[in-house]
């Protein structure tokens, strides 16, 4: 089981220098990884500052040198395709090969979407979600690539540098579990991130989740399987009973969430320092 911090990128304490602060103290307490949010308002009824995280990631990968990075998720379907292809590489080179790419459909569909007068529906983000992989694929790759798709069209053309990371940046793919769909498109990448709504994550769900993802695939390469939680460092025997049933259930990540802490640099670092949930001997 790999480690890391699960982070919005909204909050009173949050911002570009903050975070990367926070990466940095992560780092030197032994995380595998420090992973933002990525919206652009999220709430239109309860504004908070909110930071970008490519700038925030690029601070980041700058002030450390083995973390993973990356967004957990960004909604593809609300950016022009071969302008995330720039910027993903770029950090791909700046952080030496770390990032990962995470993505989805995007929700809440109406602050991130509609609100800016984004299509909101959910069958055309998912058209434009996976043309907009197709597409970063292709554009990382430092070849010529062209694409002629239902919303997308590029004419011949070749992104160089390609990314460091071969043969590409990873991609893990975030939904809603139990629907089909989200883990259908994961199986053809890296990783899936599951969330459950209305309730948490059971190690049960990971089971199930884990099922139908080998059932879907045909690769041989590894395939992470990302959860998100919360853990207790005040009863450390629970924490390691629980770590231990997800990672049993197929879980390769777990990614401790501060979104609770958000308003509070002085949480989030005392929370980072304590350090992992269970120590690498316990693990």
């Amino acid at each position: 089981m790999k480690y890391g911090i699960y982070v919005p990128n909204f909050g009173k304490a949050i911002n570009a220098k903050t975070l990367a602060d926070l990466a940095y103290h992560a780092e030197k307490a032994g995380w595998d990884g420090f992973f933002i949010w990525d919206h652009i308002l999220h709430s239109k009824s309860q504004p908070f500052p909110l930071v970008d995280p490519w700038i925030a990631l690029a601070a980041i990968a700058t002030k450390t040198k083995t973390l993973r990075i990356g967004t957990t998720v960004t909604a593809v379907a609300r950016r022009r395709p071969w302008k995330l292809a720039r910027e993903t590489v770029t950090l791909d080179h700046l952080s030496d090969g770390r990032l990962i790419l995470g993505v989805g459909l995007g929700y809440p569909p109406d602050a991130d979407f509609s609100h800016f007068g984004e299509e909101p529906n959910a069958i055309i983000r998912a058209e434009k979600l996976d043309e907009g992989l197709d597409i970063l694929v292709g554009l990382w790759s430092g070849k010529p690539f062209s694409y002629q798709g239902k919303h997308y069209k590029i004419e011949k053309t070749t992104f160089l540098p390609q990314s460091l990371q071969t043969p590409r940046i990873p991609i893990w793919v975030g939904g809603f579990w139990p629907n089909k769909k989200p883990f259908l498109r994961a199986s053809r990448w890296d990783g899936a991130f599951p969330l459950k709504s209305g309730s948490a994550l059971q190690p049960k769900d990971v089971q199930e989740l884990c099922k139908f993802i080998n059932s879907q695939r045909n690769a041989t390469m590894p395939f992470d399987i990302v959860i998100m939680g919360y853990t207790s460092q005040s009863n450390p025997a629970q924490t390691v009973k629980t770590i231990d049933k997800f990672s049993t259930a197929g879980a390769t990540w777990w990614l401790e969430s501060l979104f609770r802490m958000k308003n509070s640099y002085e949480d989030m670092l005392t929370r980072i320092q304590q350090g992992v949930p269970v120590s690498r001997k316990a693990g």
